[in-house]
């Protein structure tokens, strides 16, 4: 690592803590506002022996409780307004270079990324950018 890569990793763990508080609040911002919407949910921490940095937040949405509206409506809806979001990741056995390689699963990574949405989560986000996130998927979701 050189010199300059290590000062810069040395400054940011001054505001590291400061920058997960923040991630943390925009996670529970999300939280309570989209909490009336059925069919939007969050992964959230086991137990009081965990604490998530929530560095990024992740909605599933179930288009079964949403009248319809999946992950890619939404996707699109907050594209269209300029806001950047993305699918989970796509698991590693769908991708094309590893399409010959064995896979041992149960579903689950597939349906997280058909139904997975990652919004901004940035710790530089206002309560007005994480407004417009919301208002956003709320009015997606309430047609």
């Amino acid at each position: 690592m050189s010199n300059i890569c290590a000062g810069i990793g040395r400054g940011q763990m001054q505001v590291l803590p400061d920058r997960v508080e923040q991630r943390r609040k925009n996670n529970q911002f999300y939280r309570k506002q989209l909490s009336e919407i059925d069919g939007i949910t969050f992964q959230t921490e086991l137990d009081g022996d965990f604490k998530s940095n929530y560095w990024l937040t992740s909605i599933i949405v179930n288009p079964a409780k949403t009248g319809g509206v999946t992950r890619e409506d939404l996707r699109l809806a907050l594209e269209n307004a300029n806001i950047e979001s993305r699918p989970l990741w796509k698991p590693m056995h769908l991708q094309p270079v590893f399409a010959q390689n064995p896979f041992y699963g149960d579903g689950t990574s597939e349906k997280l990324f058909e139904n997975g949405l990652c919004i901004p989560s940035g710790s530089i986000l206002t309560e007005s950018d994480l407004g417009k996130v919301v208002e956003v998927i709320q009015q997606m979701c309430n047609r």
